[in-house]
């Protein structure tokens, strides 16, 4: 799993004001959030889960320890996912914490869910058709690589040979996985050298 900082927000999803964005009544930890929420793509069926947001994250991709007592100016988080070869995007920035923003989201998908397990297959598969959110050159290229949006070229080049031992084709990955590997890859070098 990978989570993508900082907050990459999808194309075409609303943003709450400020002034709109309200405490939860969720009894939460922070890791339980992000636990629930991947648990519940899984349970869908999605896969290659990233969670964007703007919490920082270590090189293993997990965020630091004292990101959860840290107020987070902008505390929206976004899910994407692949579900039946299809990319999925969700966000959340309602509640004024990422934790709350990110359980959310994982009962949003838990109600969708729902819809399968009561006889509405078909009702969740038009539900999603309005979740097909991502622009169609896809993700950031950051959240393709699962790397902060300043990584260095190391960590472009490290993040694509980590990422490409499972895209390529050759191992049971896809030319389109590979694809979009590539142009992240290509996106981030050439971002490196504009800033150098």
């Amino acid at each position: 799993m990978t989570e993508a900082y900082p907050l990459a927000w999808p194309e075409g999803w609303p943003r709450t004001s400020f002034a709109r964005q309200t405490r939860s009544r969720f009894k939460v930890t922070p890791d339980r959030a992000r636990r629930n929420l991947l648990d519940q793509v899984r349970m869908l069926g999605g896969r290659q889960a990233v969670i964007s947001s703007n919490l920082a994250v270590r090189q293993d991709g997990m965020p630091y320890a004292d990101q959860a007592r840290r107020v987070i100016r902008d505390p929206g988080v976004a899910i994407y996912f692949t579900l039946s070869g299809k990319q999925m995007s969700m966000a959340c920035d309602i509640y004024l914490t990422p934790h709350e923003n990110m359980h959310s989201l994982g009962h949003a998908i838990e109600h969708l869910r729902g819809l399968e397990r009561h006889g509405g297959g078909h009702m969740m598969e038009r539900a999603f058709t309005g979740f097909l959110a991502l622009p169609a050159s896809g993700p950031a290229w950051h959240v393709v690589l699962g790397v902060p949006g300043d990584a260095t070229e190391e960590q472009i080049n490290a993040a694509y040979r980590a990422k490409a031992k499972v895209a390529h084709s050759d191992v049971g990955g896809s030319n389109a996985a590979m694809s979009e590997i590539n142009v992240a890859r290509d996106e981030g070098l050439r971002r490196c050298k504009e800033r150098a």
